[in-house]
């Protein structure tokens, strides 16, 4: 057999854009996207794609050029994962909660060439252009027009500085004269994300076809998502292209609900107007439909991914007994999307419901697209005991791993290691089913008296509490102590008025916790501070708990200090 090798009809690269072009043949006049009165086919939308792609050629970007994007949740936004990339050009999507400043050294760093820009977002670039030094090219900008406030014809795009509008380049785009861009090699870069809004270092991770079009089958195969589901847009798009959903959705012909904006009030009425059976979220945002007023039982199931943080077990109890069904995946940026979920086992429908909540908690195993997860000691790299009590650092292995980061080759051989594992600062423990269960992030661990405290399990306590909304803990700087556990919670609404003292809150989690885990200090709030894919911003709360170790240790000194977030 040594003869046999590698043929061109056996070895094509794999891309995920592939199963757009399918989409328009399987499912041509089937709903592909919804917005507001706005409804697009997968015929529809497939055409759209090749005509923005041969428009972005046309303006002379070309193959391994970034592009970017800015917006939200919008049928312009979901076309883009496809259009981008049809053209050559890598996609850059921008977290479109950050200041002008940060855009700006994103756009430098990425060199990107073209961004389309939300009309509401407009001022925002504009200002992190202007921000370029002297001599720098500035990229072409283009402006996506909302079609329920805004109208071409309302304004010169041209004064404001754009090169041209989204449905200009639509009108202008054509289908006929054009050939969407096939990757020469399936290792070719497919997008670009960057991990945080840092501006000293950025982490931009590069993903390649190959890797994006195994996460995207991977992640419906976990989630046994069937044929045209009604996906619900609440994940958003820019945070690692929304799980790599929008390339799975246009694979099972799927219709994509888009939203602007989101709360509870909307999800709820979008859930019973379109009949949605699927959505992705933070934890968070679980959160804020459990405790909705609007809360009542479901009509019908409605399947709930939820990833980025460990989800507290009474939430998840909270929002499955109004119908939800909750599944609970492990990802990160560099993965592109959902590569450890709670598999579920049939037996485990016999435990009590705080049991089983307490269960699909846990990160659980690897997905088929990954080839090996563990825990590790991260020094020696010595696999941890799987006892579920010895702290390690979670190590992956598999197809769906980033390239790298782009211009960033120390961080990249920091987390991508000689010995064959993706590093990825999380810290967890392996129980003796072999499911793996997060416990913090390395930064998160509280060192208090030379023990080691997470934040997660202290977390999960202060959710058992009947008042508690939101909660989030983090290290406070302690002259004695090193560190001790500082804890910031948001109190449900029938709570607000009939505020608890902070010796309550102290002393309900001394009841449940070992004593060097209680908080020393607890600080209210009436809403913690998030980023723009709804993870609590624990490093504002670090800084803020670094400033109070400054101050008397009482709560009226930690709220003039937490009044400043």
């Amino acid at each position: 057999m040594d003869n046999l090798k590698p043929h061109p009809a056996n070895s094509c690269p794999l891309t995920p854009l592939t199963f757009l072009e399918r989409a328009a043949i399987v499912y041509g006049d089937c709903t592909s996207i919804v917005y507001n009165n706005i409804t697009y086919t997968w015929s529809d939308t497939y055409i759209r794609c090749l005509e923005i792609a041969s428009s972005i050629s046309s303006l002379g970007i070309q193959r391994g050029h970034v592009v970017s994007v800015v917006a939200p949740n919008i049928p312009a936004m979901y076309e883009l994962q496809f259009a981008v990339p049809m053209s050559g050009s890598v996609l850059n999507n921008i977290n479109t909660r950050l200041d002008a400043r940060t855009i700006s050294v994103l756009l430098q760093h990425s060199e990107s060439k073209l961004v389309f820009v939300d009309y509401y977002l407009r001022s925002t670039v504009l200002e992190a252009i202007s921000l370029f030094p002297d001599g720098l090219t500035t990229p072409l900008l283009v402006l996506i027009t909302d079609h329920h406030t805004t109208n071409d014809a309302d304004y010169d795009f041209s004064v404001l500085g754009f090169r041209d509008t989204y449905e200009g380049l639509v009108e202008k785009g054509s289908v006929h004269e054009f050939e969407w861009v096939r990757p020469n090699n399936e290792w070719d870069p497919m997008t670009l994300n960057y991990t945080s809004g840092t501006t000293s270092s950025p982490k931009g991770v590069v993903h390649s076809h190959r890797s994006l079009f195994i996460i995207a089958f991977d992640s419906l195969v976990n989630w046994c998502v069937p044929k045209q589901p009604t996906y619900l847009w609440t994940l958003p798009m820019f945070h690692s292209n929304g799980w790599s959903y929008t390339w799975g959705m246009a694979a099972v012909g799927g219709t994509n609900i888009c939203l602007r904006k989101f709360d509870a009030g909307i999800i709820y009425t979008s859930i019973k107007l379109h009949k949605v059976t699927h959505l992705c979220g933070a934890p968070v945002v679980l959160n804020m439909l459990a405790n909705s007023p609007l809360a009542k039982p479901l009509k019908n199931p409605v399947h709930f991914l939820t990833g980025g943080a460990p989800p507290p077990a009474t939430v998840v109890l909270r929002t499955e007994s109004l119908g939800f069904v909750v599944s609970h995946g492990y990802g990160l940026t560099e993965v592109a999307g959902v590569v450890v979920s709670c598999a579920w086992k049939p037996i485990w429908n016999m435990l009590p419901a705080t049991e089983r909540a307490k269960l699909k908690a846990r990160q659980g195993v690897r997905t088929l697209g990954m080839t090996e997860v563990d825990v590790v000691h991260p020094e020696t790299g010595v696999s941890v005991k799987k006892d579920g009590l010895t702290l390690g650092e979670i190590v992956l292995r598999g197809g769906c791993l980033m390239l790298g980061y782009l211009k960033n080759p120390e961080g990249t051989s920091k987390c991508l290691r000689e010995n064959g594992w993706l590093y990825t600062g999380d810290v967890g423990v392996m129980h003796p089913d072999g499911y793996l269960e997060i416990k913090d992030r390395s930064k998160d661990i509280i060192i208090s008296g030379g023990e080691n405290v997470s934040s997660v399990e202290v977390e999960s306590v202060l959710y058992t509490n009947p008042v508690v909304n939101e909660a989030a803990v983090v290290a406070k700087p302690d002259d004695f102590w090193g560190e001790t556990p500082c804890a910031f919670v948001s109190l449900k609404e029938d709570h607000v008025h009939k505020k608890p003292k902070e010796k309550d809150i102290l002393e309900f989690c001394r009841a449940r916790l070992p004593h060097y885990m209680v908080p020393k200090t607890v600080v209210f709030m009436d809403e913690l501070p998030k980023t723009a894919t709804g993870k609590i911003q624990k490093f504002s709360l670090r800084e803020y708990a670094k400033k109070m170790g400054m101050l008397p240790t009482t709560a009226t000194a930690a709220a003039a200090a937490a009044s400043r977030l």
